[in-house]
């Protein structure tokens, strides 16, 4: 159980900001490499990388490694487990 909390507390606190949201929209269903993900943004690479480490320890982003790049895709399995706990809120109301 305690574990199950700090991950929804890793998850939550990575959604609290609008660029790590905006990044997670960008790559859910796509594959995109760091610099892709990037140059939307008025941001260093360095500054995304810290983004993306963040989204990563939440496990809501999956990196790999091809060549020198790297790329992002969104993890479904960290965000199943956010919506199943909203969910029980969502239930209370109805």
């Amino acid at each position: 159980m305690i574990e199950y909390s700090l991950q929804l507390d890793s998850i939550f606190g990575s959604l609290a900001d609008p660029t790590r949201r905006d990044i997670l929209r960008r790559v859910a269903g796509v594959e995109l490499s760091v610099s892709e993900i990037a140059q939307p943004y008025n941001l260093s690479l360095a500054a995304v990388s810290k983004h993306l480490k963040i989204l990563e320890k939440a496990k809501l982003v999956i990196k790999r490694r091809q060549g020198k790049q790297q790329f992002v895709q969104a993890s479904p399995v960290a965000i199943k487990g956010a919506a199943r706990y909203l969910e029980f809120y969502l239930n209370k109301e109805q």
